[in-house]
């Protein structure tokens, strides 16, 4: 859709979206169902000057919250019920549930899960994902792998002379330090729990006192599989997660992004490092 309305003028645009509601209202009207959409209060668009010239033009033409009203709207005066939900992480939980369980896309995954909220449903860690969690070998070598990266965009940086280019660098390295944080966070964790809470169990329910809670939880696998294994920080294929969501096999996808015997050597540096969190 994205693509599609970069091409039309503000009023093609308006067109566009007020046929788009009636078709998504006829056909709920038609199934007798409610429709289940995220509660948007405000979409970030980036500013002048970040280094995102490209996407920022991009969310200029998102139209995705005035089509939402468009819904809102039009389903209000055909008697259908709009259900709003919480719009936190259902990106993120689709991208890492649904994508690589269905061979879906990221857009489809994040319905399901918006869906699937509006029903009342939790979004619980896949267990394989929980021993992921809980395994401090596979924990060390994601951060192995951010650092690496951490050490690239550095390089990178000292390079750059642009300075619009720069700062988006510098805003990458900036994410990069929170990520590289939170999993060191998360190590300490699983040190300071009791063994008999580090099989997965851990995150599967909120509990008072607990130091990393659901959304939290899934925002740490996140971070330690999209870059540590699939080599970006945004993606659009998530299928290469399969074999460690179905099966936990992760030794064989990191086999494929870094030897083991590198990433073993970077253990001892990791360790060191820790201190600085």
């Amino acid at each position: 859709m994205h693509e599609l309305l970069e091409k039309k003028r503000a009023e093609q645009r308006k067109d566009y979206l007020h046929k788009l509601a009636h078709e998504i209202t006829n056909l709920a009207k038609e199934k007798s169902k409610a429709i289940a959409i995220e509660k948007l209060k405000k979409v970030s668009k980036g500013q002048r000057g970040d280094g995102r010239a490209k996407l920022r033009k991009r969310l200029h033409n998102w139209v995705y919250k005035n089509l939402l009203e468009k819904i809102k709207t039009t389903a209000r005066r055909k008697g259908i019920e709009v259900i709003e939900v919480n719009p936190a992480y259902t990106s993120v939980i689709g991208a890492l549930k649904y994508c690589p369980q269905y061979l879906i896309d990221k857009d489809t995954a994040g319905a399901y899960v918006i869906g699937r909220r509006a029903l009342g449903f939790k979004e619980d860690i896949p267990e394989n994902y929980l021993k992921l969690l809980s395994d401090k070998d596979y924990m060390l070598y994601s951060i192995a792998r951010l650092e690496e990266r951490k050490h690239e965009l550095k390089i990178k940086l000292k390079q750059e002379a642009n300075i619009y280019k720069r700062k988006a660098i510098k805003q990458e390295l900036s994410k990069l330090n929170k990520d590289i944080e939170l999993i060191y966070k998360h190590l300490q964790s699983l040190e300071s729990e009791p063994s008999a809470q580090k099989q997965g169990s851990l995150w599967k329910e909120p509990v008072r006192g607990r130091s990393f809670d659901l959304q939290k939880a899934w925002l740490a696998v996140k971070v330690a599989l999209t870059f540590p294994i699939l080599e970006k920080s945004f993606v659009r294929d998530f299928s290469p997660l399969r074999s460690i969501l179905v099966s936990g096999d992760w030794d064989r996808r990191t086999s494929k992004a870094r030897p083991l015997s590198e990433w073993v050597v970077a253990q001892g540096v990791v360790i060191q490092c820790s201190g600085n969190f």
